[in-house]
């Protein structure tokens, strides 16, 4: 889905900047004309590869497609990805295609458990499915009064406005992390937070609501929100 869309958005690009191409050699007559076809040679052929890069590299992971199919590509350990493994995943497309008819990528994603083709493999990439989680959880409600667990959390006498920080993107970027990333950043950064500030976990709250309501608590005291 998400290859076919984009597909279509790139060849549009190259009709649109064929037809400019064109009406522009024909201003300057036969040399324009053998100069355009040399840069629509070029177009033809650097585009695709042009539009991947870009986008994957500068969109956090996805393309106009991708974001209509609801996919993003990833660094292996569910870090954002970076515009040099967007780069070479994409450059890696043609290896894909050997010998013919994207045989390579297709073998490569069935040998592979995580379905990674030739690029993914080399640059150190996934395509991950976006797993909305707005239903479960949310941004932390910096703004939006007294959070009802901040009587959980203590006096917090001893956080500091660098915890504070620390502590505040966590809850804000914690929506849109990968499941495996969101427990890792949980057991290594807010448990042992927690613990150095007397805030005791509950087996039937989610650590992140009494992260948000340390958030707001410490946030509302100190004039930080």
């Amino acid at each position: 889905m998400a290859h076919f869309i984009d597909g279509i958005i790139i060849v549009g690009f190259i009709f649109i900047m064929s037809m400019f191409l064109g009406l522009l050699g024909f201003t300057f007559g036969q040399e324009g004309l053998e100069l355009v076809n040399g840069l629509m040679m070029v177009v033809f052929a650097l585009l695709p590869f042009a539009y991947f890069i870009f986008f994957e590299g500068l969109w956090n992971g996805q393309t106009l497609g991708k974001k209509m199919a609801g996919v993003r590509v990833r660094m292996a350990d569910g870090t954002p990805i970076t515009f040099a493994a967007a780069t070479g995943r994409n450059l890696l497309r043609v290896a894909d295609f050997l010998p013919v008819m994207y045989f390579i990528g297709i073998i490569s994603m069935f040998v592979n458990p995580k379905l990674q083709r030739v690029g993914d493999l080399v640059a150190g990439t996934i395509v991950t499915h976006e797993v909305r989680v707005v239903d479960r959880f949310s941004v932390a409600p910096h703004r939006v009064g007294i959070h009802p667990l901040e009587h959980l959390v203590g006096e917090l006498r001893n956080m500091t406005d660098d915890q504070y920080g620390v502590l505040r993107r966590y809850c804000d970027r914690f929506p849109e992390l990968p499941a495996k990333v969101q427990d890792h950043l949980t057991q290594s950064v807010w448990l042992p937070m927690a613990d150095t500030l007397g805030v005791k976990m509950h087996h039937d709250i989610h650590p992140l609501y009494l992260a948000e309501a340390t958030v707001m608590k410490y946030g509302r005291v100190r004039g930080l929100l």
